[in-house]
């Protein structure tokens, strides 16, 4: 006898889809890009991978295809291994080029420094060396600052530098950057990890395919993100070298981001990549971006504090100002000693979004005077 479709056959499952909205999905903020939804197209993709049975722990048919779209970006040897989120990226790419007994060298504004609650440190048990940087990139200068007692057992082992394309201050490294960066830590018997959670907004900064500036560059290893860039859930570990890859097999299932389920992850970085829509969404997000900073550099009494090359803008702005815009336009500070502020712009913001929150600026700044 065949199956019965659950949809035709189960009342209950048909009185699922009666979801009540209970936000206002015309609600914009400029607080982060994880506050968008996932991209039409990728919820498409999810809904066309379902049905049927695949096998599953990645032995599925949607995760051969996403490496075979990934060797179209990044070029032949790399090996994929999706996972739940960008934290966990991390810490698995870089538990992947350490030892126990190895450090990571990574700039202080760092997103593993800040922002994932010590994981790399408390559940990758690596040390990290932060270092002080001006616009959050790092050079090779810079990582000397950390790369000495090679061989002192008292001192963590600093085997790895790890740098974010973008940068947490929005800012972006040219190829030429990271392959100065690349070459100077292999001359010292290091590893370079990319944490790429805004890797899409990087190539539409520079207007270069992804290989340009990571393969071709000397990357060891890459945390690809997805979720700040449309989808609903879901990164990629890349190894682009093959001498990485062994361990991550082991350690994904290790570190609980091993997706039983993983077509559904897979299927949703195909949408992202097999096309142009990281590109299109990324680039949209950018040009936001720069229209939001055109505006509010012009709003007396705002100082834009870094150069605005991707989806963020950084301002100081007067405190009070700030708060009360935020009352009706949610954002972060980013110092609140110096009044720094993010705005962040996603694939989903619009021209009225950034007008109505510059206006909204304007008045609350007219306000105050």
């Amino acid at each position: 006898m065949p199956p019965v479709s659950p949809s035709t056959s189960d009342p209950d499952l048909e009185s699922c889809s009666d979801v009540d909205t209970l936000h206002d999905p015309n609600r914009r903020g400029f607080a982060s890009d994880n506050y968008a939804g996932a991209h039409p197209e990728v919820l498409a993709a999810i809904a066309a991978a379902n049905g049927g049975h695949q096998i599953s722990y990645g032995e599925d048919v949607y995760t051969a295809r996403l490496h075979e779209v990934l060797v179209g970006h990044l070029g032949e040897g790399i090996e994929v291994f999706p996972v739940f989120n960008g934290t966990g990226a991390n810490v698995i790419a870089l538990q992947s080029v350490s030892p126990r007994w190895g450090a990571v060298i990574c700039s202080a504004t760092a997103h593993i420094h800040n922002d994932e609650n010590g994981a790399p440190e408390r559940i990758g048990g690596l040390k990290l060396l932060a270092v002080p940087t001006p616009d959050g990139k790092l050079t090779p200068e810079l990582i000397d600052q950390q790369a000495h007692g090679r061989g002192d057992e008292h001192r963590a082992q600093p085997l790895v530098v790890s740098i974010t394309q973008t940068t947490e201050m929005g800012t972006c490294y040219t190829p030429a950057e990271i392959r100065a960066i690349a070459d100077h830590v292999h001359e010292l018997g290091m590893a370079l990890h990319v944490d790429g959670s805004r890797i899409a907004n990087a190539a539409a900064t520079l207007d270069l395919p992804l290989r340009a500036f990571l393969t071709d560059a000397g990357v060891d290893i890459l945390s690809f993100g997805g979720t700040k860039n449309g989808l609903l859930f879901g990164e990629a570990v890349v190894a682009l070298r093959p001498e990485v890859a062994p361990g991550l097999i082991y350690l994904r299932k290790m570190n609980m981001q091993l997706a039983s389920k993983m077509r559904f992850v897979s299927a949703q970085l195909i949408a992202l990549l097999e096309g142009d829509l990281w590109l299109r969404s990324a680039s949209h997000a950018n040009a936001m971006a720069a229209r939001l900073a055109a505006a509010v550099g012009e709003v007396p009494g705002v100082r834009i504090t870094q150069p605005v090359q991707a989806n963020a803008v950084f301002a100081v702005l007067d405190r009070d100002v700030a708060n009360r815009l935020r009352e009706r336009f949610r954002f972060y500070d980013w110092d609140p000693a110096t009044g720094e502020v993010r705005w962040m712009c996603a694939f989903d913001t619009t021209e009225t979004d950034v007008d109505a929150f510059v206006a909204a600026l304007i008045e609350e700044s007219r306000a105050a005077a």
